[in-house]
């Protein structure tokens, strides 16, 4: 897919503090005759100092905190109604794997018919099944895998909504493109301060009020981002009758599968934590090694931010990124102490948000023209569905690094691959 052609598309450019009017195309790169992009990338602070973006990011990732807070606090509340580990962290994956059902059905009436309508559906939908586990508990398994599945699919579409408002705040292809690695950036926050936040409340309640805040977090979230005026009107470009689906143009596929081993490297590090800590009698590394993975994908966004080439990316950034990200891991092979893995660690870490913030570029401005939100909604399905793949698999594999580097491999190959050109590569 790394050699797909990524054409530069024709862009209108607003004032920075429009408020987005009649649907407008809104690509992702800029065009080689358009406006020169700017000498020196904007910044993070150059994106969340336009109107709205820093309530609508903010919003977004309050709304997405109980992607992090559910699975640790349905295993705690599964094994205080005396379920075992193995029944607790079976609804933990089920959780993990709804919302690559729910994300692009959403997604898509998000591009029909608006923002309000798929986040209000969803935050319902989440609130009133993690409410329904808090209040009757886990002891009856049928209703409450029903619920766990309703949860996660009605996970609402913040991150593809916010990603299609980017379109329509910023001034440039530019802008959008740092506000892209911004969000990437923060989904670390939402892996790291969810889970902290089911065990701080856990610890000092119970876990159906850990399922109970998650709850109230997807509502205010939820509610926050679609009451904002650009989320209210907000409309997608409309689709041409007789288009090609979402996945049909060759160049998608192979990429949307790599974003599936992406997330497997995410998901077989947890295991590859604890492994080694079993093995090395330190307890501490399980915690530390996902959370030291994500700083450094903080440190990498911004680094990435600070040097990211003017021009919009390009097939090679793929395959470097892809690369790269394969060899870090190589490192980690080696019989090493605990304190060596926690910061080999770091590397694979500083390169999954630039890779990921390439790859959803990409596949985004290769949708068709109204399916933006659609398109965000399939790279997080995939990414979700490579985290529960990484985690099945890593455990009865002994929870060795050479999981995290095959699945890293098998990314870069996908990305190298060489389908036939998409015809019109833009997303609205």
């Amino acid at each position: 897919m790394a050699h797909a052609q990524v054409r530069d598309i024709p862009r209108p450019t607003p004032a920075p503090r429009a408020i987005p009017g009649p649907p407008q195309p809104s690509p992702l790169l800029a065009t080689a005759d358009g406006p020169a992009p700017p000498r020196t990338p904007p910044t993070f602070h150059d994106v969340l100092r336009h109107r709205y973006c820093s309530r609508l990011l903010i919003s977004s990732v309050t709304g997405r905190l109980s992607l992090g807070m559910v699975p640790v606090a349905l295993i705690l509340a599964a094994q205080a109604d005396g379920h075992s580990l193995a029944t607790a962290s079976l609804l933990a994956a089920l959780y993990g794997i709804a919302p690559a059902l729910g994300l692009p059905l959403l997604g898509r009436l998000a591009d029909l018919r608006g923002l309000p309508l798929p986040c209000h559906l969803g935050a319902a939908l989440v609130v009133t099944a993690l409410s329904t586990l808090a209040l009757a508990g886990t002891s009856h398994l049928p209703l409450t895998a029903v619920c766990v599945v309703l949860a996660g699919a009605g996970c609402p579409p913040l991150e593809g909504g916010l990603r299609s408002l980017w379109n329509t705040l910023l001034p440039d292809a530019a802008h959008v493109r740092t506000a892209c690695t911004l969000d990437s950036s923060t989904q670390q926050i939402v892996y790291v301060t969810g889970p902290a936040l089911s065990i701080a409340m856990a610890t000092w309640l119970s876990p159906a009020a850990a399922l109970a805040l998650a709850a109230a977090v997807t509502w205010a979230g939820s509610l926050a981002f679609a009451t904002t005026r650009p989320a209210r009107t907000w409309r997608a470009v409309p689709r041409r009758h007789g288009r090609p689906g979402m996945l049909r143009p060759p160049a998608m596929r192979p990429l949307l599968v790599s974003l599936v081993f992406l997330g497997a490297t995410i998901g077989s590090l947890d295991v590859a934590g604890i492994a080694v800590a079993e093995e090395q009698n330190a307890s501490w590394l399980a915690g530390a090694l996902p959370a030291m993975f994500s700083a450094a994908g903080l440190a990498g966004g911004v680094l990435f931010v600070r040097f990211q080439p003017r021009a919009a990316p390009r097939p090679r950034h793929l395959l470097l990124l892809g690369a790269a990200f394969t060899v870090s891991w190589i490192p980690l092979l080696a019989p090493l102490p605990a304190p060596a893995v926690l910061a080999l660690s770091m590397l694979p870490g500083a390169l999954i948000v630039p890779l990921l913030t390439v790859a959803s570029l990409t596949f985004t401005s290769l949708a068709p023209p109204g399916t933006s939100t659609e398109a965000v909604g399939w790279i997080s399905s995939a990414i979700r569905l490579g985290l529960a793949a990484g985690t099945a698999l890593a455990g009865p594999l002994g929870g060795h690094f050479a999981v995290p580097l095959m699945a890293a491999a098998l990314c870069a190959l996908l990305l190298g691959a060489r389908p036939t050109p998409a015809s019109a590569p833009a997303a609205a």
